[in-house]
This record gives structure tokens, C-alpha cells and sequence, in this order.
């Protein structure tokens, strides 16, 4: 398999999963990760809240392995071309991949806990302040979705063209 097939592979795994899991997954996945609205009301118990939020970490599991498809796409391009600028931004992009995921986490199981303000007293108030981890995941989110996407496209484009649209032939069959 040529280099050129393999980067071309990538890219079409790379590009959906980008658009349809980043862009829209978050709201499907944020909808089946929580504890229902109608489930919140009939949880009266400590145990019960626990088990239902411990009930979301399979799909919290899921879901980060979802999201890291683009990351792996980005680290599998990167040891087809090695190049060192970009090998330091898909280290950068890991790094906030890895906090991302680590916030979306605590705000997705903090809002299974206090199942969307109808919480009781049963846990400490640290489990709502998680309400407030959209806008620092936001705050995350969007850098490496703009350095992913720059990634991903400086990855895909194929270096063997010229701007005026000439293939290189020395480099064709590398």
C-alpha cells in the first residue's frame, strides 16, 4: 500500500467522523448519557442516584472512544509523515483532547448525579457547580477543533501537487 493510498484512507475516516462526531454527537450523545427527566423525579435515594449515574459510564466510555477517532487519525497521518511542527500540534491536540475529555466526563456524570436540577441534598454542592464545565470545556474545544481541522487538512491535501495542479512523478509512487 503507498503512502499516498494510506494518507487517502485516513481522510475518509478522518473527515466523517470529525463533522458527525464532534460537530453533532455531543447533543446525542449528551441526551442518551444522562438520566432521563422523567426518571429524575422518582429517584428518592442516595443509592438510586448513584446507580443511575454509574448507569451512564459505559456510554461516557463510548462516547470518548468515539471522539478519539480523529485523534488517531491525526497520530496515524503524522507517523505516515513525519514532520515536526506538526508532530508538536498533534501533541497539543492530544493534551486538549485529553482535558476535553476529562471535563466532558465530570459535566456528563455530575448531571447524571444531579439529574438536571431535580437533585436532591445528597451530594456535595462541588456535583452542581459541574453545570458551569460547558463553558470551560467550550473554552477548551474550540482551539482543538480549529487545530484538528487545520491538522486534518494539511494531512489530506496531497504534498505531491503543486499549486498550479503538476503531480511531482519523483514522489507518485512513494
Amino acid at each position: 500500500m503507498t503512502r499516498l493510498t494510506a494518507k487517502a484512507l485516513i481522510a475518509v475516516v478522518f473527515w466523517p467522523c470529525l463533522f458527525f462526531f464532534w460537530f453533532l454527537g455531543p447533543f446525542v450523545l449528551f441526551l442518551l448519557s444522562t438520566t432521563s427527566s422523567e426518571v429524575c423525579p422518582l429517584l428518592e435515594t442516595r443509592a438510586q442516584f448513584l446507580a443511575a449515574a454509574n448507569g451512564t459510564l459505559p456510554m461516557l466510555v463510548m462516547q470518548t472512544l468515539i471522539y478519539a477517532v480523529p485523534v488517531v487519525c491525526l497520530l496515524l497521518w503524522n507517523r505516515l509523515s513525519p514532520e515536526p511542527a506538526r508532530a508538536r500540534h498533534v501533541a497539543i491536540c492530544i493534551k486538549l483532547f485529553a482535558v476535553a475529555t476529562t471535563i466532558g466526563a465530570i459535566w456528563d456524570y455530575g448531571t447524571s448525579l444531579t439529574c438536571d436540577g431535580y437533585g436532591r441534598p445528597f451530594f456535595s454542592a462541588a456535583w452542581q457547580m459541574t453545570s458551569y464545565l460547558p463553558i470551560v470545556s467550550l473554552l477548551i474545544n474550540i482551539p482543538l477543533y480549529v487545530l484538528v481541522f487545520s491538522l486534518g487538512r494539511a494531512y489530506s491535501t496531497r504534498d505531491d501537487i503543486t499549486e498550479d495542479g503538476v503531480v511531482h512523478p519523483s514522489q507518485e509512487n512513494s
